[in-house]
């Protein structure tokens, strides 16, 4: 077992401290710590005192929500007055709710294509819907998600219905608003979900595209986990006055109940320690980050060879495909999720008990998104981080970015595999050109011959060394035979 953990009876034991039945319902009692309370919830409020409709409050107490997180006791008043706001909160404290509800409050039956909420995955743009149909399900409201990978006439067919709400990708929905089927004249708020995320992955043209074309007067809101200059520049150029709302008071981006640690591995024992930590530690429910889609579906293929149900989600693979697996993952049928960082954003799933960095993100804040699927709404949760030993800046870099030292840890009875044969010749021939240019700088920096009197045995013939000029010479009179 792993030094200074719970036994896996114990860890079982410990996230079934307390109950979630949904998003951010929880079971309020003795049992949930004080600092989780604080760092997540204002316990002070309810969604009462947050100026929310009837309609709305009936949906949100149907959900079984008691205490708002405190970004959405900041937030909600904000949006409700009608204020421009670029907000950066943690992951997993609720920010979806927190634009939803206002949503919901502001637009009435009659507002067509009221609301556009953009979002970079279509996992996420499934899931924001989904979150806000079940909370405006005592209102009149009407909720779309468009977005690529399913048949355009489905989404068409809704569209032409006209909605209140629009939830999509952005290169989806410029498709739809070219075609006619989704104007944006009526828009009275555009939510921007994960900004930085759909400026790291290519967005940034659609975006200015969507929002310049929008001349009319409207509500825009900024949410993320990170804000960074390039986000602030568009905020400027698109939102007039905005409130900013800056949720990191404990000076870290990652909530308090994330128990993060990583394992020195070579890259070779990957694997082994992987089927190591699922077989060993059983976490209830696991998801694995790799860096490429090729890792994603090698990894997944040698766990099911090793008889542990793992399923792969990445941006190659159909979207029905896609969205089985996402509805597995939801209804509890499946432990262990394989994905690249299509998912990092994706997921909004409550039970995640531990998310595993098979691979370290080439970009310290995927960390960030990454670990905040799981401690979602004041559950506890755990991080594990695979370094190689080539990896120490990287995970120093994610440490700097975190502002959280992330402590080591090993696995009394893993074994390590041996080298590999390619490995091992690698590192033969490169101990070989070391030596190889060692034996060359010492050829280099040799010190003189010894001198034999004043004579000099390794130059000029008989070692003498001229001293002086010689004491005549041809003065540049040489002739030659060339006219």
């Amino acid at each position: 077992m792993i030094q200074s953990r719970d036994s896996p009876l114990e860890a079982r034991r410990r996230f079934a401290r307390y109950t979630v039945v949904s998003t951010y319902r929880l079971s309020y009692d003795d049992r949930i710590t004080d600092s989780c309370m604080s760092d997540i919830f204002n316990t002070q409020l309810t969604f009462a005192d947050l100026g929310l409709s009837p309609a709305v409050l009936s949906g949100v107490n149907k959900a079984g929500f008691v205490h708002p997180t405190i970004v959405q006791a900041r937030l909600i008043p904000m949006a409700l007055a009608g204020r421009d706001i670029i907000g950066q909160s943690k992951t997993g404290t609720g920010k979806t709710a927190a634009f939803g509800l206002p949503l919901l409050h502001l637009l009435s039956e009659s507002d067509h294509f009221g609301a556009l909420v953009l979002v970079p995955t279509r996992e996420l743009a499934i899931q924001v819907a989904h979150e806000i149909r079940e909370l405006g399900r005592f209102t009149s409201l009407k909720d779309v998600a468009v977005y690529g990978g399913q048949k355009m006439s489905l989404q068409i067919n809704k569209l032409q219905k006209r909605p209140n709400i629009i939830v999509g990708t952005p290169g989806r929905v410029m498709d739809m608003h070219q075609r006619g089927f989704l104007p944006y004249d009526q828009v009275k708020v555009a939510i921007l979900d994960e900004v930085d995320r759909m400026l790291d992955i290519g967005f940034r043209d659609d975006i200015r595209k969507i929002l310049g074309t929008m001349k009319h007067p409207h509500q825009t809101i900024f949410v993320s986990a990170t804000i960074s200059a390039e986000i602030e520049k568009l905020a400027h150029q698109y939102l007039r006055n905005p409130e900013r709302l800056t949720l990191t008071e404990s000076k870290s981006l990652t909530v308090s109940q994330v128990t993060q640690r990583y394992f020195p591995i070579q890259p070779w024992d990957k694997n082994r320690l992987l089927v190591h930590l699922l077989t060993h530690e059983e976490p209830a429910l696991t998801l694995v980050f790799c860096r490429t889609k090729h890792t994603v579906d090698a990894l997944t293929d040698y766990l099911n060879r090793h008889k542990i149900d793992a399923h792969s989600m990445h941006g190659d693979m159909y979207q029905g495909k896609r969205n089985r697996v996402m509805q597995k993952l939801r209804d509890g049928e499946l432990s262990v999720l394989v994905a690249s960082d299509l998912a990092a954003r994706g997921l909004d799933v409550d039970d995640i008990t531990h998310v595993i960095n098979y691979d370290l993100p080439e970009d310290p804040e995927n960390y960030v998104h990454r670990i905040g699927r799981t401690a979602r709404t004041g559950k506890d949760g755990i991080a594990w981080s695979f370094v190689t030993p080539d990896q120490g800046d990287l995970l120093t870099a994610i440490e700097m970015l975190t502002n959280v030292e992330i402590p080591i840890e090993q696995f009394k009875d893993f074994q390590p595999g041996p080298v590999p044969a390619d490995v091992a010749i690698q590192r033969e021939r490169a101990a070989a050109r070391a030596e190889q240019v060692r034996v060359e700088q010492s050829r280099v920096a040799a010190p003189p011959p010894a001198l034999v009197g004043d004579r000099d045995q390794g130059k000029f013939p008989g070692g003498l060394v001229p001293s002086a000029r010689p004491s005549r010479s041809m003065g540049g009179r040489l002739r030659s035979r060339r006219r």
